[in-house]
């Protein structure tokens, strides 16, 4: 059997530029951002201010993960022990996770077909929860209706956090994701738009809620050492009421990011030529529909997922159990069970969910999600889908009962 022979896990180099910066904060021997020569700004605070530049926002702070940015963002917002939390019902764990993390108790909200959030399941969720906080995941790089989102927002007083942890250099109409609500939520995690194996990045406007976010974030009586924060005489009040819950991104990582953000739009170029061949080529596809991307959406391909909506479970089991044999680590969501960084709204056992989610249940069934990193070019796209292609026969050929129960069913 013929396998693909790159990893799907493997990234690009980091550049020498990166490297040569990195180098230079080793041998300063100041990796910690607050330890700093005199009249020295510091990779992470240079970083902040470059990365608010990018987004067009006042403030930015950088910290240890996207998902502690995002429990910074609920808790400089003011949530409270155990107020409830909107959220997509298709997301990854930690957007669940920082939400009980911060004291929150999470209630999903339905999907639509093209993954994204259901704006009228999301004002039903509100009003049967009274929930002050929505926590929107672009899931996979997919941007949603945000004028129907804002607007139900609006209509109910809820404070809008972004996770745009895949969509770092997307908009919507123009608009950069993680500037529609109060605060956007960026990752910096090996397989993310910009690599420092951790981090995080959180953005906004709000100077109370900047002011909150530093002095959680672990900056101890050090916030005049930010260049993207409100001015230090501002924090008078704040910096004796809120506590300290150490989250800061070093130095080293900052070094390793800001050549990279500078790179970003050219590395959004080199995704969408990949994801473009994949998508033309995955239209010849038996079986296949892909999802739909709107017009206002200007997106960043770094994975692609596409839905079977035809094909029984069973079939696309042993589909998937062909493309990992020809070399192809495609992720189902309708897989009973989780594994490595995929799960489902049902295994997450520390939630209270009850909530029905129809359209979550069906979509996730038959979806298929794949990884497009950079190290592949377009021919490596052609071989996936002729791989694919041939497990997709050796499964509809060579039917096996399975004995495990597939999502979605009955």
């Amino acid at each position: 059997m013929r396998r693909f022979a790159k990893s799907f896990t493997q990234q690009e180099a980091i550049g020498d530029d990166a490297i040569a910066s990195a180098v230079a904060v080793l041998q300063s021997g100041r990796l910690h951002r607050y330890n700093l020569a005199e009249g020295e700004a510091g990779e992470t605070a240079l970083l902040e201010s470059e990365f608010a530049a990018s987004l067009g926002v006042d403030y930015a702070l950088a910290c240890a993960s996207g998902g502690y940015a995002l429990q910074l963002a609920l808790r400089a917002c003011g949530l409270a022990a155990g107020d409830k939390v909107l959220c997509n019902a298709f997301t990854l764990s930690p957007v669940p996770g920082s939400i009980v993390a911060a004291g929150g108790e999470a209630v999903l909200v339905d999907i639509l077909d093209d993954t994204t959030v259901d704006s009228d399941d999301l004002d039903r969720a509100a009003r049967e929860s009274g929930a002050r906080f929505f926590v929107l995941s672009h899931m996979r790089g997919h941007i949603g209706d945000m004028d129907a989102i804002v607007a139900v927002c609006k209509s109910h007083g809820i404070v809008l956090i972004e996770d745009c942890a895949h969509t770092m250099g997307a908009a919507y109409r123009g608009r950069p994701s993680g500037t529609f609500g109060k605060v956007g939520c960026f990752s910096t995690q090996t397989y993310k738009h910009i690599n420092s194996g951790e981090g995080g990045l959180l953005a906004t406007s709000d100077a109370d809620v900047m002011r909150r976010a530093v002095i959680l974030s672990g900056s101890y009586m050090l916030y005049d050492h930010h260049l993207a924060a409100p001015a230090p005489e501002s924090f008078a009040e704040t910096r004796l009421l809120t506590p300290n819950m150490s989250g800061r991104m070093d130095n080293l990582r900052a070094a390793i990011l800001r050549p990279q953000l500078a790179e970003l739009e050219r590395r959004k170029a080199r995704w969408n030529v990949l994801y473009e061949r994949m998508e033309k080529r995955l239209a010849d596809f038996p079986n296949v529909q892909r999802i739909a991307r709107p017009v206002e959406e200007d997106f960043v391909g770094s994975s692609i997922q596409f839905r079977l909506p035809g094909v029984a479970g069973d079939v696309i089991s042993r589909f998937v159990e062909g493309c990992e044999a020809r070399g192809i680590p495609l992720k189902w969501y309708g897989k009973p069970v989780p594994e490595d960084y995929t799960s489902r709204y049902d295994s997450w056992g520390y939630l209270a969910n009850t909530r029905s989610l129809p359209a979550a249940d069906r979509v996730l069934a038959t979806l298929c999600d794949l990884r497009l990193p950079l190290t592949f070019d377009q021919a490596d796209c052609d071989d996936i889908v002729a791989l694919m292609s041939a497990a997709m026969d050796e499964a509809v050929q060579h039917p096996q009962p399975l004995s495990d129960r597939t999502f979605g069913s009955s």
